[in-house]
């Protein structure tokens, strides 16, 4: 059951908030670095007091392992400040490696706690053991959501030590290890617990998320995801803005009423929704306006067409048949502009100038070809002159 949920919380995070969480982990570098430097300096005075060579291999082989990890967290963040943004397969490949790392880790310190207590020394056992607990405390905190990774480091600190101490006939090894089975248990139900309520608040985040995205009328996204999601979809490639407003909706609005005019609305949305490819993007900017965002603009205008067309179909609201019109302004990247603000300008000016045309589309070059005309007449009648 756990594990099925584990499996299934997973999936529901959104790239971006599995971004997040990865960022999240390369976080920081104090407790890499903290646990490093507790193993030098118990790995030192055991090695001092017992001369035991496996113990200053395993704190050289501890020491190594923190240096390689910290590298990785530094080249995890330069990439993170460089283009393109972090994508869902490339950050599965950094977790990975940082996983990968803990675990090697967590095996270190479960073996060298386990070497501690082989030795006898009770004051080294008890700081080779404390490393090894607060390890695996920091595993539960920082973990949760990798709750698979989090279990693996846990089993890799206890299994040396538990074995070594069962091995060992007396009651106070015995205690010693059933204490150590008892921490990995109870660590394993935080775990649980801490994934659990992860996993609740990231779904209402992206619950929030959505609802912050999403026009409550027609179900299309609102105005502000042009702020984030048109840049982006820019940087990716070729993209037509088709800005829309409606023709005499304030008409049908006034005559039939505000009912009527919101189940309009609300259908033609759907129609925009129905004429969009997969990965296009539609918005209701307010009012009667909408904008469709065409990922790829291999041709601009037949989808001006098509919305023209769709648009201007009559609709059917309870029972009573209403005709709209509508005016379309595209502009295509490129050629039309090369950010998401001056692509917008150029769709609104050619949208105006559909408006004073009694509705349809005009393109963008279009309109530069119609802003020309005037300035080679004026140019013409000065050679005249």
């Amino acid at each position: 059951m756990f594990f099925d949920r584990m499996e299934s919380g997973r999936a529901s995070i959104s790239d971006a908030v599995y971004v997040e969480v990865i960022t999240g982990l390369h976080g920081t570098t104090m407790p890499t670095i903290l646990a490093a430097a507790c193993q030098a300096m118990v790995g030192a005075i055991t090695t001092y007091e017992t001369g035991d060579m496996v113990t200053a291999a395993l704190t050289v082989a501890g020491i190594v392992v923190a240096i390689v990890r910290l590298f990785e967290i530094f080249a995890f963040r330069r990439r993170l400040a460089r283009p393109p943004q972090l994508g869902r397969a490339e950050g599965a490949r950094w977790e990975r490696r940082y996983v990968a790392g803990t675990i090697v880790t967590a095996l270190i310190l479960g073996l060298f706690a386990a070497r501690s207590i082989v030795l006898g020394d009770a004051i080294c056992c008890v700081m080779a053991i404390g490393i090894g607990f607060g390890f695996g405390a920091g595993v539960v905190a920082r973990l949760a959501l990798r709750p698979v990774a989090a279990l693996l480091d846990l089993t890799a600190i206890a299994a040396p030590a538990a074995m070594v101490t069962f091995m060992q006939p007396d009651l106070r090894h015995v205690g010693l290890g059933l204490l150590i089975l008892m921490y990995v248990a109870a660590s394993f139900e935080m775990v649980r617990l801490s994934f659990n309520a992860s996993i609740n608040q990231i779904t209402l985040k992206r619950q929030f998320e959505q609802l912050s995205r999403i026009d409550p009328m027609t179900g299309v996204a609102n105005r502000s995801v042009l702020a984030t999601d048109l840049p982006a979809m820019l940087e990716a490639g070729t993209i037509a803005v088709h800005t829309l407003d409606l023709d005499r909706f304030k008409e049908a609005n006034d005559r039939f009423g505000h009912p009527v005019g919101d189940a309009l609305l609300k259908q033609v949305a759907g129609r925009l929704k129905a004429i969009a490819a997969t990965d296009d993007l539609v918005v209701r900017m307010g009012g009667d306006e909408f904008v469709l965002v065409q990922r790829v603009a291999r041709d601009a205008e037949a989808m001006a067409r098509r919305i023209v067309q769709s648009i201007s179909s009559p609709y059917d609201v309870d029972g009573q048949a209403i005709e709209l019109g509508v005016s379309v302004g595209v502009a295509v990247a490129p050629n039309d502009g090369r950010t998401a603000e001056a692509l917008l300008s150029r769709s609104d000016r050619a949208l105006y100038r559909a408006k004073e045309s009694r509705g349809g589309y005009v393109l963008a070059p279009e309109l530069r070809m119609a802003d020309a005309i005037p300035a080679c007449q004026s140019a013409a009648e000065g050679l005249a002159a």
